[in-house]
């Protein structure tokens, strides 16, 4: 069954832009599976420790026919291609990171994958271009997108580059 999967894309690392446009074309290129939305992308302060550089984060859209867990594989062999390191550091500097936010309406509690991603709804640089492209869903568990905008933590956001 085809759903939409919406992916969270963060770089600080290297070029951040150039990091975060070359997920967009691995993503597109996903087996079974079409990109259907990006975001603009946008700088943000660094969640974790402030003696990193500024992150540049997007959201994108999947039409899919992968399991959730199928797709978490994908993400995991994009974010190895292109160079990242896991060292363990928790909200550390990243070549890229790619997150799960949601799998359709679906709510996912495994080991390995929370679904929606937890902190998503306290997050505006994953929930302003998540708005972005996709207004008016509601969040499982949270509520209504637009509502949790009004709610969120300014972390400064400045868009970089419209999206498509």
């Amino acid at each position: 069954m085809r759903l939409i999967a919406y992916i969270g894309i963060g770089s600080n690392l290297g070029d951040p832009v150039v990091q975060v446009q070359e997920a967009f074309e691995e993503l597109d290129a996903i087996p079974d599976s079409v990109l259907v939305a990006r975001s603009s992308l946008y700088s943000s302060k660094p969640m974790g420790p402030a003696d990193q550089p500024d992150y540049v984060n997007a959201v994108a859209a999947l039409d899919t026919l992968l399991s959730p867990e199928e797709l978490l594989k994908m993400l995991r062999k994009i974010e190895d291609r292109q160079g990242r390191e896991r060292d363990g550091e928790k909200w550390g500097p990243r070549i890229l990171d790619l997150d799960l936010l949601l799998y359709g309406k679906k709510k996912i509690n495994k080991a390995d994958l929370t679904v929606p991603h937890p902190g998503l709804h306290e997050r505006d640089f994953v929930i302003i271009p998540l708005a972005e492209i996709a207004g008016d869903l509601n969040i499982p568990g949270r509520g209504q997108l637009h509502s949790l905008i009004k709610s969120c933590e300014n972390h400064f956001l400045k868009k970089l580059i419209t999206g498509k």
